[in-house]
């Protein structure tokens, strides 16, 4: 048990090696993102910039619908008088050139890639407007347009304020995080005096003294004192938690109830909180595919308004039409197909998904990634941390000599209480949950190949390897022991005054929530397969717990991505979820990778998706939440596009012969009904 230690630092300190290692990366990625940080601002105020110009326009319009002579032979009035149209046109004008120029400078930046997209094609729409109507101010003949120009511009901008605002509002809400971390922290000298410092002093290793009701300062572990601690602006997990002595807490969770001494572990960038606003940074540099699918819609819809404006000019013109007719036809056209609903489309969506993943403990980095998980055909988890708990729990207790099983745990419980070994705690651990009392220890020490060994009640007692048994000659079930063993589990073996009373076998604990989540991927049709560098039969073992029919095991740290390849070659979208450094490999194969909570910062940093409260079953959230996103994206796209299809040959006058003419006006309902439906569609999605 003493190797067994030793070996568990030894890993111990391989992990913390590589933590630290990562740390430096990260802190060199940090420096790098100085640099970029002002382009964050910049993200701000385009989104202010956005703001203002609409509610600006939104201003203006009002007397344009007013003044406009078609909106008052909507409603039936008649308040034209002298010069209006003038005024009229010198408010299109402002918010031409003022709300228009985004799409404008857009347009002409799109024209210059030689790609057209939603900008060229609101520039299209609001040129023709602007420059037709500026016409019939000025003495050609025909209705303006100044209303729809207006409209238009004011939806556009709407549209555009809300997209970048719901990337915005996810990294806002963190900005806030990192305005709610405490400006000092209590720090303790050598002879526990309190000194009051910034946190930028801090260092690895201090130690921090956290009074009631104040926020933790810091990342650090718990080295004296117990509270309740509240994690909920972090995790999402609304219960208190309860920390005591050695337990991990987070900087910027609140301390409820008792004093803390925190050794500091992780200050400034490395931060849970700093690393969740990188992460939260770069899901806004990641751009969704149906934002995409959006741009090609409005690529279309560009060669399509072109295209039909003009055949509608020249038909018009050869049915022998006077030419400002026909020119009014073709601008009601380009008007009509530019569609104020498509801008709209996706950006709604996304932000309600947004909004509902942030609330369900799923941090989206990348957006195109995770619409992709509704076509998920397999998710990959590995298993010591994922699948279980990590940490040692008690799975077999065999009583002998005419002792109870309660007996035995609690002699070894009583000893195991002033070891650190992760044996101990899980023994211990065992105890707590049947509530058996632990009696006082004495004389305890650790005996290097025996155990460890200590007096309870006056009785010598021994908690004690395999090797020591065999060595010592001891009879025991040995069958049993064996087939404990084969299934990976530790056993040690109880005894009192070098007699034997009993065997206590622990194991890796298995999450109950990864059972419900294998039995829900299977019924979606999703297999669900584990990934282990942990021997064959311990995978089986846990494999058979929770139900999964194919198992790696024995898979080295840097062979994980190639399982996650070999999966891949099937022709199968895969899901990969881990927490530890040697899963990042594979979380970047993956078609999804999937970061359990808090785990190592690379994990975090390679993954498209960090579930935050650890939980497996998050991944069929995830699964259903991009089914839905997606469908409603969908929806939202045919109804934008929908109402193109149906009014473009209106507008153009198909119907001309049998006396119906869409006229702009209806043309405008038509319009306005679609962008009522996309926005009400968006925020029908429901978690």
């Amino acid at each position: 048990m003493k190797q067994k230690h030793q070996h568990h630092n030894h890993e111990h300190h391989h992990t913390h090696v590589d933590r630290e290692s990562n740390q430096d990366k990260h802190m060199h990625k940090h420096h790098h993102e100085e640099h970029s940080h002002h382009g964050h601002h910049d993200h701000g105020d385009m989104v202010n910039d956005f703001k203002k110009r609409f509610f600006i326009s939104l201003i203006i319009t009002i007397p344009i619908l007013v003044l406009s002579p078609m909106i008052q032979g909507f409603i039936g009035v008649n308040w034209r008088f002298p010069s209006d149209q003038y005024i009229l046109f010198a408010l299109a004008t402002v918010i031409f050139f003022y709300g228009g120029w985004p799409f404008i400078t857009g347009g002409i930046r799109e024209l210059k890639d030689r790609n057209p997209g939603m900008m060229m094609l609101i520039g299209l729409a609001i040129l023709v407007a602007y420059g037709y109507s500026s016409l019939t101010v000025f003495g050609w003949e025909g209705k303006d347009f100044f209303w729809e120009l207006a409209t238009l511009i004011d939806i556009m901008l709407l549209g555009h304020w809300v997209e970048m605002r719901s990337v915005m509002g996810a990294s806002n809400a963190l900005e806030q995080l990192v305005k709610l971390m405490p400006n000092e922290a209590h720090k303790l000298d050598e002879n526990d005096e309190i000194e009051d410092v910034p946190l930028s002093e801090l260092a690895s290793r201090d130690r921090v003294l956290v009074k009631p009701g104040e926020k933790i300062p810091v990342d650090g572990t718990i080295l004296d004192g117990k509270s309740a601690v509240d994690e909920s602006m972090l995790t999402g997990e609304s219960v208190p938690v309860e920390k005591v002595k050695g337990d991990e807490v987070i900087g910027g969770s609140v301390n409820k109830e008792g004093s803390l001494t925190i050794q500091v572990e992780k200050t400034g960038e490395a931060s849970f909180l700093s690393q969740v606003v990188t992460m939260v940074k770069e899901a806004q540099e990641s751009k969704s595919k149906t934002q995409d699918l959006t741009n090609r819609a409005a690529k279309w819809l560009f060669y399509l308004a072109l295209f039909a404006g003009l055949a509608t000019l020249v038909i018009w013109l050869l049915l022998g039409y006077s030419y400002d007719i026909a020119i009014e036809r073709m601008v009601t056209v380009m008007v009509i197909t530019c569609p104020h609903a498509l801008g709209l489309a996706a950006p709604l969506v996304v932000a309600v998904s947004t909004s509902i993943s942030a609330k369900k403990g799923l941090l989206i980095r990348n957006q195109a990634n995770f619409e992709g998980a509704r076509n998920l055909n397999a998710v990959v988890f590995d298993k010591t941390g994922t699948l279980t708990k990590g940490e040692f729990g008690v799975t077999d207790i065999i009583a002998d000599k005419g002792y109870q099983k309660d007996e035995v745990l609690a002699y070894a419980a009583s000893v195991e209480q002033n070891s650190e070994h992760p044996i101990a705690a899980g023994i211990i651990g065992a105890a707590k949950d049947k509530a058996i009392s632990l009696n006082k220890v004495n004389d305890f020490e650790s005996i290097t190949g025996k155990g460890i060994q200590g007096k309870v009640d006056g009785k010598t007692i021994n908690v004690v390897s395999p090797k020591y048994v065999l060595d010592n000659y001891l009879t025991f079930d040995r069958k049993l022991f064996s087939k404990m063993s084969e299934e990976g589990k530790t056993v040690v073996f109880v005894l009192v005054e070098e007699e034997l009373i009993g065997m206590i076998a622990l194991a890796d604990m298995v999450r109950d929530t990864a059972k419900e989540a294998v039995r829900s991927l299977k019924k979606q049709g999703i297999h669900s397969i584990m990934l282990t560098g942990d021997n064959q039969k311990v995978a089986d073992w846990v494999a058979k717990q929770l139900g999964i029919e194919e198992v790696y095991a024995e898979v080295l740290p840097d062979d994980k991505a190639n399982q996650v390849k070999k999966i891949k070659e099937k022709g199968w979208k895969v899901a990969m979820t881990g927490d530890g450094v040697n899963d990042a490999p594979a979380l970047a194969t993956a078609d999804l990778g999937i970061a359990i909570g808090a785990g190592t910062d690379v994990a975090m940093e390679t993954a498209d998706v960090v579930l935050v409260k650890s939980n497996p079953n998050d991944v069929v959230e995830l699964v259903d939440l991009s089914r839905k996103t997606y469908r409603k994206m969908v929806q939202n796209l045919w109804w934008a596009t929908g109402y193109n299809i149906f009014s473009i040959p209106l507008a153009a006058g198909v119907l001309a012969p049998i006396g119906i003419v869409l006229s702009p006006a209806v043309g405008a309902v038509l319009m306005s009904l679609s962008t009522i439906i996309v926005a009400i569609n968006a925020k029908l999605l429901k978690a």
